[in-house]
């Protein structure tokens, strides 16, 4: 299996792609997660998230009720190598009004502890806020216009003004020692995003902990001062150095590094359970 290399599923194995042209198929649902040396943070929480959003896109498409989605996602797993970093990504894909499961086998991007964010200067570009998927092109776009002014990622707000989500991270920060983020979206429609797996987690893990955990709405200068992380599946936590005509920021000695730590604890072998 070459470094970076497609797949789709058929009849219950992989068969290699070479797509002449990729936009004839859409993609509905999709996960990536971290692989470092045969070991993965949250693969039971990646897998639910995936299973949850390929059911919401997929059920209207033809051909779905027959996919096995956990013998897909099985397989896919056990083709990333025990050594070196990884970033594969599972998908369900659709043409035609067809659903199709792919695999991208991807070698991880260079790992980075801390990120630079704009704020996304147009209208939010999401179409299906809530799933993995439907809207990366969108995102991925957004990102390369940040890109453009130094940043890593880019900011989505609501019409108000209000952090909502990173095109490509989940954000949270500090107020002196109290975890913050934006509202669940069950609590307030226009705060609706992805449900970040290292963003669940980190929560979880501060509850275990007894560190205080707060939501607010917040707008960007509204941060001036605080610590920022960039939370997401390849980087893990981040800390948020600069904000390119935002807020300036702040980092707490050692508290970053100590998270990270804990974080990466909870690693399991790719063929176990995580939490």
């Amino acid at each position: 299996m070459s470094n970076d290399a497609l797949y789709r599923w058929v009849g219950g194995a992989f068969a290699a792609l070479d797509y002449c042209d990729p936009g004839e198929y859409r993609v509905e649902a999709m996960d990536s997660f971290l692989v470092t040396h045969g070991r993965i943070f949250a693969r039971e929480l990646h897998e639910s998230r995936f299973f949850e959003a390929a059911r919401q896109r997929g059920n209207d498409l033809d051909g779905f009720a027959a996919l096995d989605l956990e013998a897909f996602w099985d397989a896919a797993l056990a083709l990333v190598p025990a050594d070196g970093n990884w970033f594969p990504r599972l998908e369900l894909q659709s043409k035609d009004g067809a659903a199709h499961l792919v695999f991208r086998h991807r070698p991880a991007p260079e790992l980075a502890r801390s990120a630079v964010l704009a704020t996304l200067g147009r209208p939010d570009p999401r179409k299906a806020p809530g799933i993995k998927g439907p809207d990366v092109d969108a995102l991925l776009s957004a990102r390369t216009r940040a890109r453009r002014l130094g940043a890593d990622d880019a900011v989505i707000l609501t019409s108000d003004g209000f952090i909502v989500d990173g095109t490509t991270s989940a954000l949270v920060w500090w107020r002196g020692d109290i975890l913050c983020a934006p509202p669940l979206a069950e609590d307030a429609r226009e705060f609706e995003r992805v449900d970040s797996v290292t963003a669940r987690s980190l929560f979880a893990m501060a509850a275990a902990l007894g560190v205080e955990t707060h939501r607010e709405r917040a707008t960007p200068a509204d941060l001036d001062g605080a610590e920022v992380w960039a939370l997401g599946a390849v980087h893990g936590i981040r800390i948020v150095t600069s904000w390119v005509g935002g807020p300036k920021l702040a980092e707490s000695p050692g508290r970053l590094g100590l998270w990270r730590h804990r974080r990466e604890a909870l690693h399991k072998p790719i063929g176990g359970t995580g939490t």
